[in-house]
């Protein structure tokens, strides 16, 4: 009989050095003048273009550029509903989820808030691991096995899991395996997975924490995202048009900080992986994260690519109500990013 999880324990054993909340939020507040913005990211190497922004300060710098200076609070979340809810209430005003979070949002907005994406993080693959021997495929999970995901049925590992299930067992059942899913954060899921013995027995990841769990005997790739919907971009930033509107310069300068950032990192990889160890203090050997980064499948951009197949597939099933015209619909369209899809 497999075990309850105890997941803050498996994690601090394992030395992921992460914690749940590195940050409290700030309460809502009214509009404000410019030189403030407050972001909120999660957890993993998809965020790492925030590691380098807050590492070098490039809000400051562009701030000062734009003749403004300018007040950044960072926040550490755990899945796309927390940083949506944080988001609308006024707690934040740069959310980083996956564009699964972004698309739910997007949708309830629309008229309202109206939250589009500011930019993308990058382009990277996500895997569905399993430590369950029988578990070859999505089609071998049974009642026996559970499955982590950042949040149920709103993360983008959820909505890669119910394109995937759409897949095998057609549209009607997309959300079939979405019963076996539970809300657990990246670092204390990949706990449970090494140390096994309990009832989950997936994850469904993201970079490092999925090469950290391969090194596992036993632990093995069930599905990869690119094999479900091709390279694309799972992790981007959005915002509210009033904060966007209201705050043009701060705005823009966070564009811009991005906008270097991803080429800093992109072009330095060994730059990127110490910035990453600096600013996460994550336990993750050098060598072993720079081989991750170094993955020719990842790429340090701002511009979106390939989301749009899942943002059809969304409405295709019902999950949001408004279907885009194209991927321009849920992003703001600023100087940069330039030709995404």
């Amino acid at each position: 009989m497999s075990k309850r999880i105890a997941f803050a324990p498996l994690a601090a054993a394992i030395g992921l050095g992460f914690s749940l909340l590195a940050g409290s939020l700030v309460a809502p507040s009214s509009a404000r003048a410019e030189g403030e913005i407050r972001i909120a990211e999660q957890f993993g190497i998809v965020y790492l273009l925030l590691n380098v922004v807050r590492d070098q300060q490039l809000i400051e710098k562009h701030g000062k550029q734009e003749g403004i200076d300018i007040k950044v609070d960072w926040t550490q979340l755990s899945g796309g509903a927390a940083v949506n809810d944080a988001l609308l209430s006024g707690s934040i005003d740069i959310a980083g989820a996956g564009v699964g979070p972004l698309l739910t949002i997007w949708d309830r907005t629309r008229g309202k808030q109206n939250v589009k994406a500011v930019a993308s993080l990058g382009n990277f693959p996500y895997y569905l691991l399993s430590n369950n021997p029988k578990v070859k495929t999505i089609a071998d999970f049974t009642e026996q096995d559970r499955i982590a995901v950042p949040a149920v049925g709103v993360s983008v590992q959820s909505r890669f899991l119910q394109y995937a299930a759409a897949k095998q067992w057609g549209d009607k059942e997309f959300n079939r395996l979405d019963k076996y899913t539970l809300a657990v954060p990246h670092p204390d899921a990949t706990a449970a997975l090494i140390a096994g013995g309990t009832e989950l027995t997936g994850h469904f990841s993201n970079p490092p924490f999925q090469d950290q769990a391969l090194q596992t005997p036993g632990v093995h790739v069930v599905l990869n995202s690119y094999d479900v919907l091709g390279p694309n971009s799972p992790t981007v930033l959005f915002a509210t048009e009033k904060f966007r509107d209201e705050n043009p310069k701060t705005y823009k300068a966070f564009v811009e900080a991005l906008t270097e950032a991803a080429e800093f990192a992109q072009n330095d990889k060994g730059a990127a992986a110490d910035t990453y160890l600096r600013v996460t203090q994550a336990r993750i050997d050098r060598a072993t994260l720079l081989k991750i980064i170094e993955n020719p499948q990842i790429e340090f951009t701002v511009t979106p690519k390939n989301t749009y197949p899942l943002a059809e597939f969304l409405y295709r099933v019902g999950a949001i109500k408004n279907k885009p015209a194209s991927w321009e619909d849920y992003f703001f369209q600023d100087t940069r990013p330039l030709q995404g899809s």
